[in-house]
């Protein structure tokens, strides 16, 4: 839904096929390596199990905000910067955004470093069907027949964990719907994904930055009281959290809306595969199942797409 909205507002600049196919192979190139990224980040984060993850955090917020706010000068937004700054309410949406991605991350480096990947995965597998659900009730979009079946199945899978294993899901549903509720602010106030992201660390910087110098003043911080490889890693966190909203925000809006749907489902399989074959988390029978529910759901849910852009 998102996307599609961000597809329509660029204006089409390519004239000739040439030009236009090029575009397309960067658009594909930047896209695909946006997911990657993301697919990786587990073992990005699993690097710093000694560190809590409110701590981590922080840092992630910190060093997201300098890495933003430099795309932002080399691409030419600050207009866009001060805009939201100026405008009461995409101000306040702001407000509302930087919880929500505030949440997300927290519990993605909580999963991650707690052993729980294979959750983590299932979160983002379930994301687009959420943010279908969430503009049916939010934006009264209309649900096709298929994407009614698709939804369906998810729910069935996402039950079907719930009640065979006897826990709730709740990392994954977490992610799903922090992210979701995220993506649905943002087409709500046309906002820019980076020099939006910009705003939303900077105004979590305000309290990051003091929890962070409290901590690092008693001692129980881990930046510059541990190695010098974790001080690496912290302060990459903005490169890895920045760059690839980056690409993805480059690359989106030069390919069609099918080509995305197909390439975002890179990013849950990596973290899946790197969950249970690097770091040995288990995928039991019960998973193959309530997996098999979604993935299903997601095989519907992009034939789906297909017949409606036709």
């Amino acid at each position: 839904m998102y996307f599609r909205k961000k597809q329509q507002e660029e204006p089409s600049l390519n004239f000739k096929v040439k030009k236009t196919s090029t575009g397309e192979a960067a658009g594909t190139f930047y896209t695909l390596t946006a997911f990657i990224m993301w697919g990786v980040l587990p073992g990005y984060w699993k690097q710093l199990q000694s560190v809590s993850s409110l701590e981590i955090l922080c840092h992630r917020i910190i060093w997201s905000f300098f890495v933003s706010s430099l795309l932002v000068l080399l691409a030419g937004r600050w207009k866009h910067f001060t805009e939201i700054l100026k405008k009461r309410r995409l101000r306040f949406l702001v407000y509302i955004t930087s919880a929500t991605i505030a949440v997300n991350w927290l519990t993605y480096v909580y999963a991650i470093n707690a052993g729980r990947i294979v959750e983590a995965s299932l979160g983002y597998y379930i994301n687009p069907l959420v943010s279908i659900f969430l503009g049916m009730i939010f934006l009264k979009e209309r649900l096709s027949r298929l994407q009614t079946i698709a939804l369906v199945l998810a729910i069935t899978g996402v039950f079907y964990m719930t009640f065979s294993v006897g826990t709730f899901p709740w990392i994954a549903l977490t992610l799903a719907f922090s992210f979701g509720f995220y993506g649905l602010l943002k087409k709500t106030g046309n906002l820019d994904s980076v020099t939006s992201l910009t705003v939303e660390t900077m105004f979590l910087s305000l309290l990051a930055l003091p929890f962070l110098f409290y901590i690092g003043l008693s001692g129980a911080g881990s930046f510059r009281n541990s190695s010098l490889y974790v001080d690496f890693i912290l302060a990459g966190s903005g490169l890895v959290s920045a760059v690839p909203l980056y690409l993805f925000a480059s690359g989106a809006k030069r390919i069609p809306l099918s080509r995305v749907g197909f390439l975002q489902y890179i990013a849950p399989t990596l973290s899946l595969l790197i969950g249970v074959l690097v770091y040995g988390e288990p995928f039991t029978r019960i998973h193959s199942i309530s997996f098999g529910f979604i993935w299903a759901a997601l095989i519907i849910y992009t034939v789906s797409g297909f017949i409606e852009k036709r």
